[in-house]
C-alpha cells in the first residue's frame, strides 16, 4: 500500500502542473463540450465522424488572423482502389474552396469562428466582416456514401441586407485501372445559390453535400435534415444504454463520447458489417486486436445491433482461415474480406482472438452464438499449446506493436493475453457443458500463470514488475496485462512503475522509458487494470486526467491511437477500451457464464455512489447500483426494472450475480 501511495503522490504532482495538462473546452449543461474561441495564437484539431458508407476526417480551428480553417478528408471504403490492400478506400479531400464564396451587399464574407461544440456533429458558430453570422453543421449521413455541411446564414443587422452565395458543383473522376470497381464519380454540389434579402432576424440556410459512387451507378437526392435527424436519433439511441453515473461530469461525457466513436465506425462491406480502426487508413477490414480483443467484446454491454453484427462477422471471417496444419490465422483480413495481411507474422494473434471471443461469447449471452464461436476458441488454444515451450512460456513472432519496438522471442503480452483466454474459455466451456474442457483450460491458466512469474517477473529499473521479454532491461508500458487480466502477484510494483516519471506523461504511459512515444490502447488497459487491482483511488487520479486530457485538452473528444505516429488519429476501437475501462475496471465486471458475471465495484473514497444502468450483455437490461453505506457499501443489481440483488458488501469479496 506504501508504494502506491507514492505512486499516486508522484501522479498528483505531475496532474497539478499547469503545463501537464490545459483544457482548452468546456462541458455545458446541454452534455456538449464547447471551446469558445479566444483571439490568440492559431488552433486546429481533427475529428473523425463515420457513417456505414463512409468517413470524414474534419480539421477545424482559427488561423493566425482568427479565420475559419476547415477542410475535410473523405474516405469511401468500400470504393476499393488499386492494389486492393489494407489502405486502398477511396480518399479525397476538400479544402477551404470546396465551399462557395458568400457576400454581403457585394463585401465577400470573412469567417471568424467564435465557438465550436460537439455532441456527435461538430458544429461551428462564426461571426463575419458584416452582419451576418454563420453556424455550420458537420456530420456523415448514417447509412448513405455523402458527408453534409449545413451552413445557416443569419442576419443579426437591423436592417434588411443583401447576400450573394456562388453555386458548387464539383465533379472529380477517378482512373478506370486505379478502381477495383473501374471509374469512381466524386461530387460536392450545394443545394441553392444566388442572391437572397435577408430581413433582420432572418436566416438562409444551405447544405453542401460531398458524395461518391461508382461512376455507372444513378446519381442519388439527399435531404440534409433527415439525415441529421437521423445522425441525432444513432447518437441518442447510443445515450440510452450502457449509462454512466458517477459525481464526476467529466467523466460521464468522457464515456458518452466513447461510446459514439467505438459505435459509429461500422461499415457495411461485402463481407459483412465489419468494424474498423478508421484514421484515414484502416477501413472494411478487421485487425485480431482491435476488433477480436479490444471492441468485440465491448459490444454486448453496449447493445447495438451492429456492433454485436460486426463482431460476430468478424470471428466468422477468422474462423474461415483455421487449418488443419495450425498455420496461424493472419493477423488482419482487409479489403471487405477479399483478402489479408500478415507483415508482421504471429503477433499472439491467436491469444487475441481466443481471449476476445471467449469474452464476446459469455456477454452476448446467446447460446447460438458461443457455440458457433467454440470451435474457433478451441482450435486458437491449441495452436497456443503448440507454441509453448518447455519452460511453460508461449512464443510469438511479435507484439501487436508489429516490432516497432523489440519483444524478444517471447513476449509479456502474448502471455498474459493466453491467459486471459484460457480463463474465459473455461468459463465458456463449462456453460456449454464441457466440463472436463472446462477443467482442463483452468489448469492450463494456473500453470501459465506461475509460467509468467517465474519468466517475467523480474526487478526492472528499481521495480519489482515484469521484464517483457528475456533481454528486456527497460519498463514497458505493457507490464499492466497481468492486472488487468487478474493477476496480482506484483500489484503494487507494477502500479508503482507505470506511474513513475520512467512512464507517466501528460498523455499517458510511454511505451517504453526513455523514449517518447504513446499509444493511447496500452494506458488505457493500465488504468482498468489498476481498477481491477483494487487501487481505487490511484486509478481515479489516472483516469480522471486522462479523460480530461482527451476530452477537454488540445486534441477531443476521443481517445486516440498514438503519437507520433498517426498524429493521434482517433482510432474507434481505442474508445472501445476506453469504455472497458469502467465497465471492466471502475465495475470489476467479469463473465463468467452466458448468464452470469462476477464483479467487485471500486467505488472511490470522495464518492458516495455509482451506477452503470441499461447494461446490455447477457440479453438483459441490468442496472447496477453501487451506495456507500457507513464502512461498508450496499450493492443492487435489477434486471429491466426487477431487482435481482441487493446485498451488503464490504469491499472485497467477489460478488455473482445469476441472471
Amino acid at each position: 500500500m506504501r508504494k502506491i501511495i507514492s505512486a499516486l503522490t508522484v501522479l498528483a504532482v505531475v496532474c497539478s502542473t499547469g503545463m501537464a495538462q490545459s483544457l482548452r473546452w468546456q462541458l455545458t449543461p446541454e452534455r456538449t463540450i464547447r471551446w469558445k474561441v479566444q483571439p490568440g495564437p492559431a488552433h486546429r484539431d481533427h475529428i473523425e465522424m463515420s457513417g456505414r458508407q463512409l468517413s470524414g476526417i474534419i480539421t477545424y480551428g482559427a488561423d493566425d488572423k482568427g479565420l475559419l480553417v476547415l477542410h475535410k478528408q473523405l474516405v469511401f471504403p468500400m470504393l476499393r482502389t488499386v492494389p486492393n490492400n489494407t489502405h486502398a478506400s477511396l480518399r479525397t479531400t476538400f479544402d477551404s474552396t470546396a465551399i462557395p464564396a458568400a457576400a454581403a451587399g457585394g463585401v465577400p464574407l470573412q469567417l471568424y469562428p467564435v465557438a465550436v461544440e460537439l455532441d456527435g456533429v461538430l458544429q461551428i458558430t462564426s461571426r463575419s466582416n458584416s452582419d451576418i453570422t454563420v453556424k455550420d453543421i458537420l456530420y456523415p449521413s448514417v447509412d448513405k456514401p455523402v458527408f453534409i455541411q449545413w451552413r445557416q446564414f443569419e442576419n443579426r443587422g437591423s436592417s434588411a441586407c443583401t447576400l450573394q452565395l456562388d453555386s458548387l458543383s464539383v465533379e472529380r473522376y477517378t482512373a478506370a485501372e486505379k478502381g477495383v470497381y473501374g471509374v469512381y464519380l466524386i461530387t460536392a454540389t450545394g443545394s441553392r445559390a444566388g442572391t437572397f434579402r435577408l430581413q433582420p432576424g432572418e436566416k438562409l440556410e444551405v447544405a453542401y453535400m460531398y458524395s461518391a459512387r461508382v461512376v455507372s451507378a444513378p446519381s442519388a437526392y439527399y435531404s440534409a435534415a433527415y439525415e441529421l435527424q437521423r445522425r441525432r436519433m444513432f447518437v441518442q439511441s447510443l445515450q440510452e444504454n450502457l449509462v454512466l453515473e458517477t459525481p464526476d461530469d467529466t467523466l460521464n461525457e468522457g464515456f458518452s463520447f466513447a461510446k459514439i466513436r467505438a459505435a459509429e465506425s461500422i461499415y457495411d462491406t461485402r463481407g459483412g458489417l465489419m468494424h474498423g480502426p478508421g484514421g484515414g487508413a484502416y477501413y472494411a477490414a478487421i485487425w485480431a486486436n482491435d476488433q477480436a480483443e479490444y471492441a468485440n467484446p465491448f459490444f454486448p454491454f453496449l447493445g447495438d445491433a451492429a456492433g454485436n453484427e460486426s463482431a460476430t462477422n468478424s470471428f466468422r471471417l477468422f474462423a474461415t482461415y483455421m487449418n488443419d496444419r495450425y498455420k496461424p490465422i493472419p493477423s488482419s483480413i482487409i479489403a471487405e474480406g477479399a483478402g489479408i495481411w500478415n507483415g508482421a507474422g504471429d503477433r499472439g494473434d491467436q491469444a487475441m482472438i481466443a481471449y476476445g471471443a471467449a469474452r464476446y461469447a459469455l456477454a452476448s449471452g446467446d447460446t447460438a452464438v458461443a457455440q458457433q464461436l467454440y470451435p474457433l476458441i478451441q482450435w486458437c488454444l491449441r495452436y497456443l499449446e503448440g507454441k509453448r515451450r518447455p519452460d511453460g512460456i508461449i512464443t510469438s513472432d511479435s507484439d501487436e506493436l508489429e516490432g516497432r519496438f523489440p519483444a524478444g522471442k517471447a513476449n509479456l503480452s502474448t502471455n498474459s493475453l493466453a491467459y486471459g483466454a484460457y480463463e474465459s474459455a473455461a468459463c465458456l466451456a463449462a456453460a456449454l457443458g464441457h466440463k472436463d474442457t472446462a477443467a482442463a483450460w483452468e489448469q492450463s491458466a494456473r500453470v501459465l500463470a506461475d509460467a509468467i512469474e517465474r519468466y517475467f517477473g523480474h526487478r526492472v529499473q528499481g521495480f519489482d514488475t515484469y521484464r517483457y521479454y528475456e533481454e528486456n532491461t527497460i519498463l514497458r508500458s505493457w507490464i499492466c496485462l497481468p492486472l488487468s487480466m487478474g493477476i496480482f502477484t506484483r500489484r503494487d510494483a507494477t502500479i508503482q512503475a507505470l506511474l513513475s516519471p520512467a512512464l507517466w506523461s501528460p498523455n499517458g504511459v510511454l511505451t517504453a522509458a526513455g523514449d517518447h512515444t504513446f499509444w493511447d490502447r496500452s494506458t488505457l488497459y493500465a488504468l482498468r487494470g489498476m481498477f481491477f487491482a483494487g487501487a481505487t483511488d490511484t486509478a481515479l487520479s489516472a483516469f480522471a486526467y486522462y479523460t480530461r486530457q482527451r476530452l477537454l485538452g488540445e486534441h477531443v473528444p476521443y481517445p486516440v491511437e498514438a503519437w507520433p505516429e498517426g498524429n493521434q488519429r482517433h482510432l474507434s476501437a481505442e474508445s472501445a477500451l476506453y469504455c472497458r475501462t469502467v465497465t471492466e475496471g471502475l465495475f470489476g465486471i467479469v463473465p463468467t457464464g452466458l448468464r452470469q458475471f462476477t464483479m467487485r465495484p471500486r467505488l472511490p473514497a470522495r464518492w458516495n455512489h455509482m451506477a452503470l444502468r441499461h447494461i446490455r450483455a447477457f440479453q438483459s437490461d441490468l442496472d447496477i447500483s453501487v451506495k456507500r453505506q457507513g464502512k461498508s457499501f450496499l450493492i443492487t443489481v435489477t434486471n429491466k426494472r426487477k431487482e435481482i440483488y441487493r446485498s451488503a458488501w464490504n469491499g472485497k469479496d467477489i460478488i455473482t450475480i445469476k441472471i
